[in-house]
């Protein structure tokens, strides 16, 4: 891998990151308030995904089986 077409490829993620929110015409102290509070929320929506999904996806995956007729896993 190139390091240098890596280093371009993030710095032009980064150019369109500021394009898409218009972060680049924020002043300095605004574009580190505005990239802290996203960040933060991404994390929490990623930490909240990665706790709760698992557990609904379960507990909908028990509903349908008992709606579709399959047994459960104690009733042999």
């Amino acid at each position: 891998m190139d390091v240098k077409r890596v280093k371009d490829y993030l710095y032009w993620l980064y150019y369109q990151y500021q394009l898409v929110t218009c972060s680049y015409v924020l002043e300095p102290w605004e574009q580190s308030m505005f990239h802290t509070i996203t960040v933060t929320v991404v994390a929490m929506v990623v930490y909240t995904a990665y706790v709760f999904v698992p557990i609904h996806v379960r507990l909908a995956l028990e509903f349908f089986s008992q709606i579709f007729g399959a047994q459960p896993e104690g009733a042999v």
